[in-house]
Parts: structure tokens; C-alpha cells; sequence
């Protein structure tokens, strides 16, 4: 089987989108510092992107989350392989997701993250797939593009960690050769 990239959003749309996020967020703190909680390993480039743009003081945190393995599909299984280094009680936070789908990973984080008393806690996601949610009431604050359910690669995202450095959002399929 052959592997074949379509390109569904190309990377020009993405920087636009971000530019535009960087703005929301910024009313949205009003030039108060906010910690940025990035979910390794696929939202490294959008929250690096993103921070870069914040006219704003922020930290940064990390957190490693797995459901997917080597898959195409989630297990439904959400493990924290890596929590924060800093506590995060008091301050504003924004957790910065690649891709929402079916709201499992997001529930168990935001559950996570509120019980440490954040002053503030919202949710940046690069892709939303609200056609895949199974958890109700798992809305992200801001969302840079909706897209359809198809399996997506690049911009952080990845298939059995390949693909990742792609400078767009691709969708992955397989061809005969």
C-alpha cells in the first residue's frame, strides 16, 4: 500500500488562523501573564507558533497524554504519561491542544487541571472534530479550524510518529500500488 498526502489546510491558513487566535487571546487575558500547557507531543508547533505572537508575558508547561498508540482510532483509554512541572494554583491558564475528537483526552485534562485551582482555565485546539465527540459539554474557547472526520497528519500531528514535521494539516490514504 502506498501512503498518499492531501493537503486540507495549507500552511499560509494556518499562520492567518493563529495570527487571529493570538489576538482572542490576548482580550481575553488582558495583558496578564498566562501559562501555556502544551499536550505533547503533537501541539509543539501550534503552541510555539501561537506563544510567539502573545504581545503578553507567558509560561510555558508541558503534559504528555496518551489514547491513540500506533492507531487510526482512540482506545478510550486516557493516560497521563507525563504531568506538569509547575503548579498552576492561581494562575491563568491556557491549554493548547492539536486536535479535539471525541472529547475524552479534553475531559480528563480539564477534570485534571481544575482540581489544581487555576484562576482562569481555558482551551485552545488547532482542529476541533465535533462530528467524533462522545463526552457532552467538551467545547474548546477557541478552535482555529473545524474539520471533518478524517484521519489528519502534519503540523505536529502524527502517523506512528512520521509526518509530524509537515508544515500543513494533511489527510493520510492508502493506495494501491
Amino acid at each position: 500500500m502506498k501512503e498518499v498526502i492531501e493537503v486540507m489546510i495549507s500552511e499560509k491558513a494556518i499562520q492567518k488562523r493563529i495570527e487571529e487566535l493570538s489576538d482572542e487571546i490576548m482580550k481575553e487575558f488582558n495583558g496578564k501573564t498566562v501559562t501555556l500547557i502544551c499536550v505533547l507531543k503533537g501541539g509543539v508547533m501550534f503552541m510555539v507558533d501561537l506563544a510567539r505572537r502573545l504581545n503578553m508575558q507567558v509560561e510555558y508547561d508541558f503534559m504528555d497524554i496518551s489514547s491513540y498508540g500506533d492507531s487510526f482510532e482512540s482506545t478510550g483509554i486516557v493516560r497521563i504519561n507525563k504531568d506538569l512541572g509547575n503548579p498552576i494554583t492561581g494562575k491563568n491558564v491556557l491549554l493548547v491542544e492539536d486536535i479535539i475528537d471525541t472529547g475524552r483526552t479534553l475531559a480528563r485534562l480539564i477534570a485534571h487541571l481544575k482540581s489544581q485551582n487555576p484562576e482562569k482555565l481555558k482551551v485552545c485546539t488547532l482542529l476541533d472534530k465535533p462530528e467524533r465527540r462522545v463526552v457532552d459539554g467538551v467545547l474548546p474557547d477557541y478552535i482555529g479550524f473545524t474539520i471533518p472526520d478524517k484521519f489528519v497528519i502534519g503540523y505536529g500531528l502524527d502517523y506512528m510518529q512520521r509526518y509530524r514535521n509537515l508544515p500543513y494539516i494533511g489527510v493520510m490514504r492508502f493506495e494501491e500500488e
